[in-house]
C-alpha cells in the first residue's frame, strides 16, 4: 500500500493539470502559428506565459497509479492495476475476460 501523502499529492497535480490544461494547448498553438511567421520576441513571450502555470501542472508530472492499492509501479494501463493485485483478482475470477497461465 503506498502512503496516503503521495496518493493526496498525485491527485492535487491532476486538478491542476485539469485547470492549466487549456492555457498550455493555446499558448503550444500560439508558439506554432509565431514559427511559421518568424517572430522571435513573440516567441519568448509566448514562452514566459507557457512558464507561468506552477511545475505540478505538467502533465509529465502525473504518474499511473494502481485504483485499489496507490502502487505506483508494474500498472497495466487496460485495468488501472498493479501487477500483484491483478494477478489476485485473476485466480479470484473477478476479472471477466482474463484467463491465468497454465501450462
Amino acid at each position: 500500500m503506498a502512503r496516503k501523502g503521495w496518493i493526496q499529492r498525485e491527485k492535487k497535480r491532476q486538478k491542476l493539470e485539469q485547470k492549466y490544461h487549456s492555457i498550455r494547448r493555446s499558448s503550444k498553438k500560439e508558439i506554432k502559428k509565431v514559427k511559421s511567421i518568424r517572430g522571435d520576441n513573440q516567441e519568448e513571450e509566448i514562452h514566459v506565459k507557457l512558464q507561468a502555470p506552477p511545475r505540478n501542472s505538467a502533465p509529465t508530472r502525473l504518474r499511473r497509479r494502481c485504483l485499489s492499492t496507490g502502487k505506483a509501479r508494474a500498472n497495466y494501463r487496460d485495468f488501472g492495476l498493479s501487477g500483484h493485485t491483478l494477478r489476485e483478482m485473476v485466480y479470484a475470477c473477478l476479472l471477466p475476460g482474463a484467463t491465468r497461465s497454465s501450462w
